[in-house]
């Protein structure tokens, strides 16, 4: 379910609310509010994170398996030991 309703939001929306959350610390920085800035630049990674889980959910998520699609296998070259 959780998903399904992430699934809704594009991926870019967390990269431009990181960048955002970057922008804001460095003008509370630059106006001497350290403590508001570092409380806001801390956000970024964490939105990059989500982010990040976001696209990997709709590339690799549970939706392929759910709608009976099947991942696909490595087609790479073997060697002469036959590992991959």
């Amino acid at each position: 379910m959780l998903e399904e309703q992430t699934a809704k939001i594009p991926s870019d929306v967390y990269l431009w609310a990181a960048a955002g959350t970057m922008a804001l610390s460095a003008v509370l920085f630059c106006t001497k509010n350290k403590n508001a800035s570092i409380f806001f630049g801390q956000w970024a990674p964490s939105l990059l994170i989500i982010g990040l889980y976001n696209k990997l959910v709709k590339l690799e998520g549970h939706d392929k398996e759910d709608k009976g699609e099947e991942k696909p296998s490595f087609q790479g070259r073997q060697t002469v030991a036959g590992v991959v």
